[in-house]
This record gives C-alpha cells, structure tokens and sequence, in this order.
C-alpha cells in the first residue's frame, strides 16, 4: 500500500492543485457561497476520516440544546435515501445513516436532517414550522458552497494534517493551508495525561494564525456497557470472555479499551451495512457470548438477530484544559449572532 500510494504521488500533485483553485475562487468570490442569518457552526477536517466528528458534534449539542432550538444537518453517509430528510419517528439508520441516526437516537430536543446538498438542507430546515436557532453542519469543512459563521477543524493526535499528503498519496482532502479557515483547531484523540510542553510542541507544529484557538481533547469512554434492556459496568465484563465489534475508521482504541486475553474482535469497514450473512457470521463466531460494538454500529445492529446478546460502550470528547474558553467563544458567537440575525 505504501508502495502504491508513493508511486501516485503524481496524482496527489494534481489533486492538490485542483483543490487550491477551488479554494481560491470561493476565496475571491468568483464561486458562490451562501450565508444565512442564522448561526451556524461547520465541523470537519482536512484528512478523510477518523478525527472525533460525532463526539465533538455531541459535545456541541449538550453545550447549546438547553438554551437554543438545535439542528444537525450532516451528508447521511452511506444512506439509502436521496435529498433532505427530517428525522422522525419512522427514521432509521438505513435512512439516515448511521450518525445522523445515533444524533436522533441520543438528543429528543433537537431537530436531525441529512441532505447531500447542505444549501438546499439549510433552507429546508429554515422553512419548517419548529425553526432551529442554531444549525451545526456534520463533515461539511469542504463544503465551500455554505458560508458558515463558524469553523471547528479537528485533527487526530500521532495523525496530524501538518504531517499529512494530499489523497492518494495521503489522506488529505485539501491542502493543509485549508486549515487557515478554521476559528477553532481541536487536536482529538490525544492521552488524557498529554503535557503542556507537547502541547506547546504541538502548537509550534500547527502554526496557526493569533486569531485561531487550539484545543486538546482525549477519547473518555463510559463506565458502562448497554443494551436495549440493561447497562453492566465495564469492569465487571472486562475479563468476561466477548466478541469486540466494530465498523468505524480506526476501531484500535476501543478494541485496547475493553479486551481481555480470550477476546475475538471483529472489524468491519467504516459506514458497513451489515447483511444478513454479516449477522451470521458475527452470531457463529459470538456463540453465547456478550457482543460489544460503538454506539455507531450499534444504531445499524440493535433490530437483528443479535439484538439479545448486543452491547455498545458510549463515548465522549472531554478536553484536557481550558474547556471552559472552548464553551465561552462557542456561547459568544452563537450569542451574538442570535442577536444579530
């Protein structure tokens, strides 16, 4: 694979450049953005994949769903619908996808919406009779063709997109002097004990403009483990002989957090559609056994037959320091562009 990528290079060039006069023609306004007058918050990164977007969109949700009427828009990866859809009761991960769907699933304040076309999903959303206050946009740092009024770039620690090439070589979207758009940069994944000095390390790495904030956050995993009818503590299950399921990016910290020695773990592509033969497969190898998957998965599993023996472990973003300055210009921006609007 390293290989393959290298002798591509001669494409990421190419894909780099196509990129940049992207950029700079919505830059110059020679391609059209529009803005709205409503505050909106877009969330993504640079690289493909893997940054931390769902815990981070989550994190956003409990910030501001208690003052604000909240609305997601994300693309619906992998659904099986077209155009803009508005979750309700009869809405699934099949329609959905399977984030947008977990968002549904987790938040019953807020209103969830996926469309491809995030424009279009904005208007849409705008002329419902229950209109949002606040639309956070899902994976949409590329998506030059809306004006957000706010950026969040995320980027993985040991996975920079300073340290990054252009797709396929790398895995980068655009070029790194994208990350200039950002207002805030989120450097996620990171351990929890990470130290100020590799922090500031960190920060000489990014070399980000004065006006731009940085943020470290670290996967915090829940306590519990929990299934349609019951929660279990992780420690008690730890040593417990299970099948480890998962069907995300880069599923390696969740396997690390709850295997034991006799653990089986089994991984499936990010965004699978688990067939029928999936589910038979995961059944044979479980047996008996307790199956335990991310919340993600779990939202395109818990209808199957495996339902009875189905666990899923929550995650969250938690911050390292200097949370509250995160939750003070998020509030801010939104404040005074509520007033604005």
């Amino acid at each position: 694979m390293n290989l393959l990528r290298k002798i591509l290079f001669p494409f990421a060039i190419l894909y780099g450049i196509i990129t940049s006069i992207r950029n700079f023609l919505f830059d110059k306004g020679v391609l059209k953005s529009t803005s709205f007058d409503i505050p909106i918050i877009a969330v993504g990164n640079l690289s493909v994949g893997g940054t931390g977007k769902t815990p981070q969109i989550e994190y956003l949700i409990r910030l501001l769903s208690n003052k604000y009427q909240v609305a997601t828009l994300s693309r619906g990866y992998k659904r099986q619908s077209e155009g803009f859809v508005l979750a309700d009761e009869t809405s699934n991960a099949v329609i959905l996808g399977d984030e947008p769907f977990q968002f549904f699933q987790k938040f019953k304040n807020i209103q969830v919406a996926v469309d491809a076309n995030r424009t279009n999903g904005i208007q849409q959303l705008l002329s419902q009779s229950k209109k949002p206050e606040i639309i956070l946009l899902d994976d949409a740092f590329q998506h030059r063709k809306v004006k957000a009024g706010f950026y969040i770039l995320l980027t993985s620690y040991g996975d920079l997109y300073v340290d990054d090439w252009m797709l396929p070589t790398g895995n980068l979207r655009e070029s790194r002097s994208g990350a200039k758009r950002a207002n805030i940069v989120v450097v996620t994944k990171c351990p929890s004990n990470l130290e100020e000095s590799e922090q500031e390390n960190i920060r000489r790495k990014l070399k980000l403009k004065a006006s731009q904030e940085l943020y470290f956050t670290y996967i915090d995993y829940d306590d519990c483990i929990y299934s349609q009818k019951e929660k279990l503590d992780v420690e008690a299950i730890k040593d417990e002989k299970k099948l480890l399921l998962a069907g995300i990016a880069k599923p390696a910290p969740f396997f690390k957090f709850l295997k034991s020695n006799d653990d089986e773990c089994l991984t499936f592509p990010d965004h699978h559609h688990f067939t029928e033969a999936d589910i038979t497969t995961i059944a044979n190898k479980a047996k008996e056994d307790k199956i335990i998957t991310t919340e993600k998965d779990y939202v395109r599993l818990k209808d199957t037959n495996i339902a009875p023996q189905l666990y899923y472990l929550p995650i969250k973003s938690s911050f390292i320091n200097y949370q509250n300055n995160f939750d003070t210009t998020i509030l801010n921006y939104v404040g005074k562009s509520s007033r604005n609007s």
